[in-house]
């Protein structure tokens, strides 16, 4: 059914994403939260507070009463949320829940899927939580970006958890959200998408700007070459015959082919009905600017790999910058994500002496403490 495109007036928030734990257990190359110019993640606490978390759910159930809305939807988000822990993130759920009451939500975790294991599968079907994995195709297509601290692939992992979720869970299961890149060929990623039976499909697109344009994207306007790929992939779906499963990007473009509006942020010009709530409570709208600028007061990277904040701004001050994962590379060091020696970077406490030791800053460090000569796992 064709949506009818939205008439000319303020139109409210439906999908909240929430930003549960900012660190991740991945070290992925093309992540828009670690390895693009926007760095205020550095500034941020790791997870979200008890009370930040009933106060995101106030204000939900706040913005949902207003606007007279029957159902609001929340997608848990990182980094990585399952670090978060199985009873936290239950608590989170709860908090969520019983702050935006009576509005009805339904709740999301947008997982890399390395953690997911029967703990976490029993708290999302005791509390009807749906849960969506990333998986760019087969092993070589995955591994080639997903790869943790250590440089070893993910895919094993995530597919065992897919065999986990997609057996007695199966209920559960939201979908799967692939990173395209080029190198990969468009079929044999999409049929290994399939293999899992997903009820949808999102096919992110990677992130760039004209000065730093994605792999593959040339200046030559008569080159296309992520239209031919997802072209490719078009054909293979619409000619499937019922097809199989949805894939959003898809779904959007045809709506407004028809005359109505898309629901996806880069596709036609309807409004954007997603706010993103980070662990710090900062509001902003979707990431996407946050690859091309370091907003005001984000941790600036320099030469040497460390970090620096400018004196007189604060990280929670500066504008909102919208994003999601992308795999452009910024001019921010790669070494900057992951040096353990940055002696002025804040992980939630004051910054530590350069011959103390002090909390890792590697966005794949959980927690745990190193000398200042060590380089954690993270790195």
């Amino acid at each position: 059914m064709v949506r009818p495109a939205p008439p000319g007036r303020p139109v409210p928030f439906r999908q909240f994403v929430v930003k549960l734990h900012s660190r991740c257990d991945l070290a992925c190359d093309h992540c828009y939260v670690y390895t693009m110019a926007d760095q205020r993640w550095r500034n941020r606490p790791r997870t979200m507070s008890a009370a930040m978390l009933a106060r995101t759910g106030e204000r939900i159930g706040e913005h949902a009463r207003r606007h007279q809305l029957d159902r609001v939807s929340v997608v848990l988000h990182g980094g990585e949320p399952l670090l978060a822990g199985v009873s936290d993130l239950g608590r989170a759920v709860e908090l969520l829940r019983r702050g935006a009451a009576p509005v009805p939500v339904r709740m999301t975790v947008q997982t890399n899927g390395v953690r997911l294991d029967d703990s976490f599968l029993r708290l999302f079907d005791r509390l009807d939580v749906r849960v969506s994995v990333s998986l760019d195709g087969d092993r070589t297509a995955h591994d080639r970006h997903r790869r943790g601290p250590d440089g070893r692939g993910s895919h094993h992992r995530v597919e065992a958890a897919l065999h986990r979720l997609t057996g007695s869970y199966r209920r559960l299961f939201n979908g799967l959200l692939c990173t395209v890149d080029l190198r990969n060929d468009p079929i044999t990623t999409y049929r290994g998408l399939l293999a899992h039976r997903p009820p949808v499909v999102d096919f992110l697109l990677p992130h760039g700007t004209w000065s730093a344009p994605p792999a593959g994207r040339t200046s030559d306007p008569r080159q296309a070459p992520y239209a031919d790929w997802l072209g490719a992939v078009f054909d293979e779906w619409y000619s499937g015959g019922g097809q199989p499963t949805r894939v959003r990007l898809f779904d959007e473009i045809i709506q407004l082919l028809l005359g109505g509006s898309s629901r996806l942020a880069g596709v036609g010009v309807s409004p954007v009905a997603v706010a993103v709530v980070e662990t710090d409570g900062a509001i902003e709208m979707d990431d996407t600017l946050g690859t091309a600028h370091a907003a005001p007061g984000a941790p600036a990277c320099t030469s040497t790999g460390t970090t620096s904040t400018p004196p007189s701004t604060s990280p929670a001050s500066g504008p909102s910058r919208p994003g999601r994962p992308g795999s452009a590379r910024s001019a921010v060091p790669a070494t900057c994500t992951r040096s353990a020696a940055a002696a002025s970077t804040r992980t939630g406490g004051a910054p530590a002496a350069a011959s103390t030791t002090r909390r890792c800053t590697a966005p794949t460090c959980t927690g745990s403490s190193v000398t200042s000569a060590a380089r954690c796992s993270g790195t």
